[in-house]
């Protein structure tokens, strides 16, 4: 605010003088008004601009906390994996207990409406849109807390307790040792707990077992007031669905019981193309309803690759080396339909299942690839590819990402606008798509889901080159994401935002629809002054239900 005033109140006073050549006329107090102004606005300039913001409070120095608190060399805390917003906040927590965080919030809660203080829980930085940044207020680095060790609970129902900022890939590294595995998964899993269960989490698993929201059986949460709550569906059940798939509104996740089951050692990795969308989505959606199918089921769109099966020869071995490599992807909309069927070692039959299950689509003979690879490097598939980008420097480049869901009804509308029209000549990057059963889904949580029995996962996952003005570069793919939206609006397909971003209340209301008055009123009973989250801009502190 002081930073703002400075800026502001400065133009003014330069007019004024260029407007008149002395100064005599002006009172006394006047006078000293501007000359403390002046030294003011020097100090800022000499010291650092990081002095022309709010100061901060002295209370959160003499907060009691096992961990501590940053206030300086912060800026890693204003940045994100989309890479477009940075929102400098004044401080950043490390805590080392759930105490630590409860303890926090209840400080900025204890201050009342008059304090501009919001919170903001940060897991491993791959929000999009800032959502994880808090301006002017308080980060959570939730990696670092330190709660008890991951526990693995074997038996009939087996599960593990984690901490709200333990990686997936720890997880699954940990209950592996165990013979056992979460059911649900993201495609990327350097991701946290907290993080996930915020919004959703969903992959090719989700058409099984649901998202990951879906196979969780108890949270601790800290809420808006400070309070440590334990949750299921049985305790304190309307909190425990109001954090899942709440976008980090009513409560910061600390603690999360994951539901797990046994897992196999290896997987086949199938992909195969169609050139035909219809024919593709039928037999995505036949595989997503039979009893007897894949595991894992996604499929991509590709616009205008050259010699793509060469490309996915490092990977994967052709079934009919010869054909294959007569086939021409240039130019073209293809479809390519991912596939993974779990096995044991000793699994002698694999080879049949996975070719009697094939049997039953109707995709291009000759582009049929397979590979036979372990469990966890399957599931870790995308780190190799962040590796790659990472020594090319080119993972820390804007990430316009747009992710929907789209009514099974309204999929070939939209398909045949968005990839025969508006995303013919390039993508920017892979473009998901693929379907999923409502069932899966549990209609008490927060998450907000088409209402027909199936739906569609579209994730358009751009890259923006840095400086282009061309087709690659951000503006370029922010228009075509608009034109997307627009299409989806005025066409009335029903389709909502997954990782939803808008910038008004109203925009967020049409979003839940008729949802909106229960999350209101969930935001009322367990962060009232709307201290959380405030970077996905839903509510405003002080004032949050206006």
């Amino acid at each position: 605010m002081l930073r703002g005033f400075c800026l502001w109140l400065l133009p003014s006073f330069l007019k004024k003088k260029m407007r008149y050549p002395a100064i005599s006329f002006l009172r006394p107090s006047s006078i000293r008004f501007i000359a403390s102004f002046v030294i003011l606005f020097l100090g800022c300039l000499t010291a650092n601009i990081s002095l022309c913001l709010p100061i901060i409070p002295s209370s959160l120095e003499t907060l009691s906390v096992d961990g501590h608190f940053s206030f300086h060399g912060i800026e890693h805390a204003a940045r994100d994996f989309g890479n477009r917003y940075q929102f400098l906040p004044q401080a950043v927590l490390h805590p080392k207990s759930v105490s630590d965080i409860a303890m926090t919030i209840k400080h900025v809660w204890q201050m009342g409406p008059g304090s501009e203080l919001t919170v903001a829980a940060r897991g491993h930085g791959h929000s999009l849109q800032g959502q994880a940044q808090a301006h002017q207020g308080i980060v959570i680095n939730m990696e670092s807390l330190q709660g008890t060790e991951m526990q693995v609970y074997t038996g009939n129902f087996p599960y593990v307790d984690v901490s709200g900022g333990e990686l997936w890939i720890n997880i699954l590294h940990e209950s592996l040792k165990y013979g056992l595995a979460p059911k649900s998964w993201t495609d990327y899993l350097h991701l946290t707990v907290g993080g996930t269960l915020s919004n959703a989490g969903i992959s090719g698993q989700a058409f099984r077992h649901g998202p990951q929201i879906s196979n969780v059986h108890w949270l601790e949460v800290v809420t808006g007031k400070g309070e440590v709550i334990n949750c299921s569906k049985n305790q304190n059940g309307d909190l425990f669905h109001s954090v899942l798939g709440g976008l980090g509104q009513f409560g910061i996740i600390t603690r999360a019981r994951i539901s797990l089951e046994p897992a196999p050692k290896m997987v086949k990795w199938i992909r195969v193309l169609y050139s035909d969308f219809s024919t593709f989505a039928r037999d995505q959606e036949y595989l997503i309803s039979a009893e007897n199918t894949f595991d894992y089921i996604e499929g991509f769109v590709i616009i205008n690759r050259t010699g793509l099966l060469n490309n996915w020869r490092s990977s994967f071995n052709p079934q009919d080396p010869v054909q294959a490599s007569q086939f021409e992807s240039d130019g073209k909309i293809l479809f390519c339909l991912e596939l993974t069927k779990n096995f044991k070692v000793d699994n002698t039959n694999i080879n049949q299942e996975v070719e009697s299950l094939l049997s039953q689509l109707s995709y291009i003979p000759s582009t049929l690839f397979l590979s036979e690879v372990p469990y966890i490097d399957f599931l870790d598939r995308v780190h190799v590819s962040e590796v790659k980008l990472h020594s090319k420097g080119l993972w820390e480049v804007p990430h316009p990402w747009l992710n929907l869901l789209v009514p099974k009804s309204k999929i070939h509308n939209f398909a045949e606008e968005v990839f025969g029209k508006i995303l013919k000549d390039t993508s920017n990057g892979p473009i998901l798509i693929y379907p999923v059963n409502k069932s899966k889904w549990d209609n008490r949580t927060s998450a907000v889901i088409p209402e027909e029995d199936i739906f569609y996962l579209v994730a358009f996952l751009s890259s923006a080159v840095p400086s282009s003005t061309g087709t690659d570069g951000l503006e370029y793919i922010l228009s075509r994401n608009k034109r997307i939206l627009d299409f989806c609006k005025t066409a009335r397909l029903g389709v909502k935002q997954y990782l939803p971003h808008y910038t008004t209340q109203e925009e967020w209301r049409t979003h839940f629809g008729p949802r909106w008055e229960a999350f209101a009123q969930r935001k009322s009973a367990y962060d009232p002054l709307a201290i959380l989250a405030p970077g996905h801009r839903i509510f405003r502190k002080a004032t949050p239900f206006l």
